[in-house]
Parts: C-alpha cells; structure tokens; sequence
C-alpha cells in the first residue's frame, strides 16, 4: 500500500540530503548544497540558532588549519536552512582557504542568498594562531524593515560584554 501521508516526505519538500545515508561530503566550498524547506510559522518572529563547534578552514597564505565555533542565527521569513545541508556546506570549508572575517561574511552572504531571512547574524570564535584569537561577528537586517534597525543596533552594541579568555 502506498503511504499517501506526506507530512514527512523529504522529497516532497524537495530535500535529498536529510535521511540519506549514501550522503558525499565535499572537497572544498560547496554552497550548492544549501537546501530550504517552508517556514510553516510566518506569522511569527522567532530565531533559529545554530550552533557549529567544530568548523574548520585553512589559512590561504600558510595552509594551517584553523578552528573555531560558529554561531548562526537568524529570523527566517519564507525558507529556512535544513540543518543537515548546512552541516555539509560548514564541512566544505575544511580544505578552503579563508581569512576568518571572510569565512563569516561568506556563510552570512550564502545564507542570505538561499534564505532571504528577515534578520541573520554570525560570528565565529576561532581558536588562537600566533597567540591571538580572532572573532569576527557580522549581521544583516532585510532592509526596508524593522530588522534593518535591530541589525544596526545589534552591531553597534555586540561585544559590549566580551567573554573572558583563558580556554582557548
């Protein structure tokens, strides 16, 4: 009997990533694996956070690897992001060669690109190289809207309280 109960038919919301267990990671940066699926709350504000401990990229001058944990957030209007798609489009930085503000422009710029959210932010925590950390944070607001004002307002007071460092 054909099941006709399409609540959780992937390739109904046109998803071929998520339960496929035959699933090939990238060799280097792949925003073509990005996949969406309808944001059934429109009606509703809400974020979606994302939380990445574990990306990784390359220094483009010398090819050392280099750590951080990335967080994503964002409002999502029509799309959203389908969390495994994202975790092999983070994984596709492993051979990439990227500065660190690149990297979290780059995945701000694709995401916006896929998504079109109301309001997105990221900000990557990378691990020290040379005795420095480096954590670039970057934000976007749809313009014309009132998370246009809210990005602004988020930038101009995003580290007002930074973390103290002693484990990294």
């Amino acid at each position: 009997m054909e099941n006709t109960d399409n609540r959780f038919d992937r390739k109904a919301d046109g998803l071929s990533l998520l339960g496929n267990a035959a699933t090939k990671y990238p060799d280097d940066y792949a925003p073509d694996v990005l996949e969406t699926f309808e944001n059934k709350h429109k009606e509703n504000d809400y974020f979606v956070k994302f939380n990445c401990p574990e990306f990784t990229s390359l220094c483009p001058i010398t090819g050392q690897p280099d750590f951080a944990a990335v967080t994503i957030s964002y409002v999502p209007n029509i799309k959203m992001v389908e969390s495994k798609s994202l975790k092999i489009y983070l994984y596709s930085f492993r051979n990439h060669g990227a500065f660190h503000e690149d990297c979290v422009n780059i995945i701000m710029k694709d995401l916006i690109k896929l998504m079109d959210p109301k309001y997105i932010e990221v900000w990557g925590k990378f691990t020290p190289r040379g005795g420095i950390s480096i954590d670039p944070y970057c934000n976007y607001g749809k313009p014309g809207t009132r998370w246009e004002k809210i990005a602004e307002n988020r930038l101009a007071n995003h580290d007002l309280y930074p973390e103290k460092v002693d484990n990294r």
